[in-house]
Order: C-alpha cells, then sequence, then structure tokens
C-alpha cells in the first residue's frame, strides 16, 4: 500500500467521531448478529472518568489487591446483613404460623396459603417498576427509601383481622422487590466478572445466618419469654425486624455510594484504578436512560426465558418452604413448637456450610454451572428423602439439606450480573427472571394442599419434579454459553472486531452482549477471557491527541509512519516508546 493511501485512510479514521458522552456518534456492524450498532453519546456512566485516565496510567497488581479488600471492607458488611435481615422478615410468617398467627387471625382451609402467596402478587406486580426506578434515579437512594418504607410495613403486621394481614403482605412483596436487583446491580459495578460469584455468594450466604437468627435468637427467645410481653410472640416478631430493617435503611442510604466514582471512601486515583479494574468486564456502572432496543433484545434472547423457567422451578419448592417449613417440622415431623423454632437453625448451618464448601472447590475447579449441576443434583436426593423417606432422622436431613437450594440461586445471579451487559438489558434480565422467581414462589404455598396434612405429599413430590427440571435447564444453558464463546473466538481475527477493537472506551459504550464482538459468557469457566491490548489503547490515544492538536495532515502523517494500520503493533520493548511519544504529544 502506498503512503498516500495509508494518509488517506488514517484522515478518514481521524475524522470518526470519538467515542464521548458529550458528542461522538460511530456506527459499526456487529460480527455477531450482523446488524449495524450505533454508539452514541448516551453511554455509561464509567466513561466520564475513563475519557481523563491517561493511558499511561497502571493498576498495580498489589496496590489492586489493597484497594479490593477495602471495596469489600466498606461495601460486603452492610450489604451481607441488610440480606440477612430481608431474610428473615420473609419467614416471620412461618414463625408466626406456630405462635398464634393462624389462630388470631382465624385463618381458615387454604387461607394461611394464599396469605403466603400474598408476599409474592406485591413482589410480581412492581417489580419492573422497582427495576426501572432503580435505573432511572440514583441507586441506593431509592434502595434505601424502599428498605425504610417496608421496614414499617413490617411493623404494621400486627393488625387483627385477616384482610389488612394480606394487604400488608401484598405491599411488603411489592417493596422488597428492590433489594436483589439494587445487590446484584452493586455488585457487578465494583467487581470484576471473576470476582462476582464469590461476593454474591457471600451476600447470598447471609440467608443462612437470617434463617439461623430468625429462628433461634428471635423466635425461639420470643416464644420462651411470652409471658414477660404484653403482645402476642407472633406480633413481637414482626416489629423487632421492622425496626432492625429501618436502621439499616438509613445505614445504607449514608454509607453506599450510588457508583463507584461517588464512593465517599475512595480517593481520585483509586476511582480511576475501580474503573480501569473493571474495563475488562465490557461493562461499565449503569446509564440512567432506558433503552428500547436492549429491552426488546432481552425479550428475544432465548437465555432470557431459559432463566426465567429456572426462576419459576427453583422457586416452586422454596416457596413452599419458606412459608410452610415450620409447619412441617411440628406436623410432619412431630416437633413441638419450641423444637421446631430451633430445628431452623440447622437449617441456616448447612446453608453457610454449603457455601463455603463450594467456593472453597470453585477455586480449584472455576466452572459455575458444574457447581450448580452438582448442588442441585444434592438438593435432589435430599427432596427425596424429605418426601419418600419413612425415618424422622432422613426426613429431616432432607429437609435441612434443601437449604442448599439458596446456592443454585447463587449461580444463576451471578450469572446474570456476569453475562448480561448492557445496562437496560442487564436491570430487565433480572426483573424477568425475578418475575419468575415470583411465579414460582406463587405456587409454592399453593401446592401444600390443607386436606393432605400433615404428609403434603404434592408439595414434596413437586419439590422433586421441579429441581429434575432444573438440571435440564442449567445443562441446556451450559451448551449454550459454550457454542457462543467458540463462535465468538472463531470471529476474533475479522476486520469488523479488529475495527471495534480500535474503538477507544469501547468497554463503556453500554453495548448488549450480543453487540460487543470482544464480550464472552463466563458461566463456563470463572475466568474473563478478554482483555484489552495495552499497546492499542496507548496508540489511540496518542494519535486522538495529535489529531486534536496539530490537524488531519500532521496525524495522517504519524500514523502512516509506525505503520498501525497495516503491522501489528510490536513487542513490549516498543510500548516504552509509545508511551514516550504520547507525552510527547
Amino acid at each position: 500500500m502506498s503512503l498516500e493511501s495509508e494518509k488517506k485512510d488514517a484522515s478518514e479514521l481521524a475524522i470518526k467521531q470519538v467515542l464521548s458522552q458529550e458528542n461522538g456518534i460511530t456506527t459499526f456492524i456487529s460480527p455477531n448478529t450482523g446488524k449495524p450498532v450505533t454508539i452514541t453519546g448516551d453511554v455509561d456512566d464509567a466513561i466520564a472518568y475513563a475519557e481523563n485516565i491517561d493511558a499511561a496510567f497502571e493498576v498495580d497488581p498489589a496496590e489492586d489487591r489493597r484497594l479490593l479488600r477495602k471495596i469489600d471492607l466498606y461495601l460486603l458488611p452492610l450489604i451481607c446483613i441488610t440480606y440477612c435481615v430481608q431474610f428473615m422478615d420473609k419467614q416471620t410468617i412461618s414463625y408466626g404460623a406456630i405462635l398464634g398467627l393462624r389462630k388470631d387471625l382465624k385463618m381458615v382451609g387454604d387461607q394461611y396459603s394464599w396469605a403466603g402467596s400474598a408476599f409474592y402478587f406485591g413482589y410480581l406486580f412492581y417489580e419492573f417498576i422497582g427495576s426501572y426506578t432503580l435505573q432511572r434515579f440514583k441507586l441506593t437512594w431509592m434502595l434505601s427509601f424502599y428498605i425504610v418504607l417496608w421496614g414499617v410495613i413490617l411493623c404494621l403486621h400486627s393488625v387483627p383481622q385477616y384482610p389488612g394481614f394480606v394487604v400488608l403482605r401484598v405491599l411488603l412483596g411489592a417493596l422488597e422487590s428492590s433489594i436483589t436487583p439494587a445487590f446484584m446491580i452493586i455488585t457487578s459495578q465494583w467487581y470484576k466478572k471473576e470476582e462476582v460469584f464469590f461476593r454474591t455468594a457471600l451476600w447470598f450466604a447471609s440467608n443462612g445466618i437470617g434463617t439461623m437468627l430468625g429462628s433461634g435468637a428471635i423466635a425461639y427467645n420470643v416464644y420462651k419469654h411470652e409471658k414477660s410481653f404484653s403482645l402476642t410472640p407472633w406480633k413481637l416478631i414482626f416489629i423487632i425486624t421492622g425496626v432492625i430493617t429501618i436502621a439499616l435503611g438509613v445505614a445504607i442510604f449514608f454509607h453506599i455510594p450510588s457508583k463507584p466514582t461517588d464512593a465517599w471512601f475512595l480517593n481520585e486515583k483509586e476511582k480511576k484504578m475501580v474503573v480501569e479494574r473493571i474495563r475488562g468486564n465490557q461493562q461499565g456502572f449503569g446509564n440512567k436512560h432506558f433503552k428500547k432496543a436492549q429491552f426488546y433484545e432481552t425479550l428475544l434472547d432465548r437465555r432470557t426465558w431459559i432463566l426465567f423457567a429456572m426462576g419459576v422451578l427453583c422457586n416452586i419448592p422454596n416457596g413452599g418452604l419458606t412459608n410452610f417449613g415450620s409447619i412441617l417440622l411440628k406436623e410432619k415431623l412431630g416437633y413441638s413448637t419450641g423444637k421446631s423454632l430451633l430445628m431452623g437453625m440447622p437449617l441456616g448451618a448447612v446453608e453457610i456450610a454449603g457455601l463455603v464448601a463450594i467456593c472453597y472447590c470453585y477455586k480449584f475447579i472455576p466452572y459455575r454451572l458444574f457447581w450448580a449441576v452438582f448442588t442441585y443434583c444434592i438438593v435432589v436426593m435430599a427432596t427425596c428423602f424429605l418426601a419418600f423417606a419413612k425415618n424422622q432422622t432422613l426426613q429431616f436431613a432432607g429437609y435441612s439439606m434443601t437449604s442448599l437450594l439458596a446456592i443454585s440461586s447463587i449461580f444463576i445471579l451471578s450469572l446474570i450480573a456476569s453475562n448480561c451487559a448492557g445496562h437496560t438489558k442487564k436491570v430487565t434480565t433480572n426483573a424477568i427472571y425475578l418475575i419468575g422467581y415470583c411465579v414460582g414462589n406463587l405456587i409454592g404455598p399453593q401446592t401444600f394442599i390443607p386436606k393432605q396434612a400433615p404428609s403434603y405429599t404434592s408439595a414434596v413430590v413437586a419439590m422433586v419434579a421441579c429441581n429434575c427440571l432444573v438440571i435440564v435447564l442449567m445443562l441446556i444453558l451450559w451448551v449454550d454459553y459454550y457454542l457462543d464463546n467458540k463462535r465468538r473466538d472463531a470471529n476474533m481475527n475479522s476486520d469488523l472486531v479488529r475495527e471495534f477493537e480500535m474503538l477507544e472506551n469501547h468497554e463503556f459504550a453500554d453495548l448488549t452482549d450480543k453487540e460487543n464482538p470482544l464480550f464472552r459468557t463466563s458461566g463456563l469457566r470463572g475466568q474473563i477471557e478478554y482483555q484489552n491490548d495495552t499497546n492499542i489503547k496507548v496508540t489511540l490515544t496518542a494519535l486522538q491527541v495529535i489529531f486534536n492538536k496539530y490537524g488531519t495532515e500532521e496525524y495522517s502523517d504519524v500514523a502512516a509512519g509506525i505503520a498501525f494500520l497495516n503491522e501489528p503493533l510490536g513487542p513490549m520493548s516498543d510500548t516504552t516508546q509509545l508511551k514516550n511519544f504520547y507525552l510527547w504529544a
């Protein structure tokens, strides 16, 4: 190729709009979809920081480890405590059921089942609205608002009549629909893909702590000292959890930032480091605008509906056990009221122990879907013990191991956080999965037919069937991820992918996983497969500075001189020269 043609091509490259939040429109053909994708100024919030990061800025591994520890220290404790308490308040109705709730509210027939399902009617109705508000407004402000409100609703649960109680359950479900999508967004904002699973596991493991504290520390002690209180035990449980929830909502408002660059506990250098460390995720902090194209892509993505189906099937057993767990212990397994409350504690212990074991093993075999399938096989065995064993000890062992259901939910949530790119798409996928979660939890209590008490045969058989179907869906998703990554790898050397790599800060363009040719799903392995080429980044930044300062002609001469357009960049020894060249420019 002649020097003149090189200069002409370089000039054409120069006049392309640079990706920025203020202006710039770049259109490219996505190798994945074959359709044009337009990058406008409506990009990710992280790009404002990304544009101001010097090309020579590097994150030292030791500093990165210190920053990660700092992020964990400031974020995870409050997130874990909040998730612990929100699970406690889900189980308060189960504790109340054996502490006089059904008698005081004169529940007959299937009224208790519908009281359990009412929570998820509210959750289902408000899920999309709640997810939209989390995207549209400041994340932690909205989250803390919802948490304080649901704490107030919990305190009001000590009503004298059944209809009022059901209405409050609906309102509680609507307000609690915000917490899981909010924590998923926060986790994906702050952590690399390979770090997401472990952090999700930590805050989800708090469910186990919530089970132990709710059944042992609160419910059992309230029952044991019920004569010391003027209120009946079940009312007092709701008030205690409500007051704790209100306090946590206030703490989140002041402590957790809506995005990393607003963090009060990070200095300017650390904020830049956060931006750089998540660059390889091909995602950023989020975008406040709802994008219809991403919404429609989500609806047409087969994985969305696989995740939805998994949400339904995973939570039919969960919905039943959350509302009828204490009743099963008392009526099916024959324990006393006090012992039934205490016997809820092993459930939490098994969940925590299982999570610790899986997380430890995951370090050596970093395949999330493998461990999800493995865990679900144990859950199938556990529900078979509960359904078909005649021995009380085996039945209790099966009941305790059903708490491992939570581990599979962690895998699913971490897959959504890692593998759904584009903020609107991520929020919509979260919402659809959680709608499946609601549907499953709505169905779950209805499988407990009053006339089948105390064995509840239909309910326990439904648990076994649903868990088997979830394993099938996980295997389908595993194969889908594998084939998609293989196809993307085959396209890596195409001209379209190379052109896309030249777009500066494309990681923060708020593209979906389908639009971004460099995106890789991480369900098969824990590690991300794409990292930026530092040489390309330095070179593009240098050329951009030259163009802005000297104009098209000088830009073209330099571009032709270093053969950037025609030859692969040289070895790492060239990087220093390029950086010096950039500083000169």
